[in-house]
């Protein structure tokens, strides 16, 4: 007998885009402080634009497995 996989449930457009809304804000945030200053801001570029990459790394990562 062939199994058929649970159908997905419906997701609301807030779950759908609130990560990736996080994660385009953390990235202004460090492009802005970037371009605006050195040393703590520097810092706080550099973690910040790092998240974004990241994320991508890790979901590639999860995807392979």
């Amino acid at each position: 007998m062939k199994s058929y996989p649970a159908p997905r449930r419906m997701q609301s457009g807030r779950a759908i885009f609130t990560i990736p809304t996080v994660i385009g804000v953390i990235s202004f945030v460090g492009l802005i402080s970037a371009l605006t200053g050195d040393g703590v801001r520097d810092m706080i570029s550099w973690v910040a634009l790092l998240i974004p990459v990241a994320t991508i790394v890790w979901a590639m990562h999860t995807r392979r497995s």
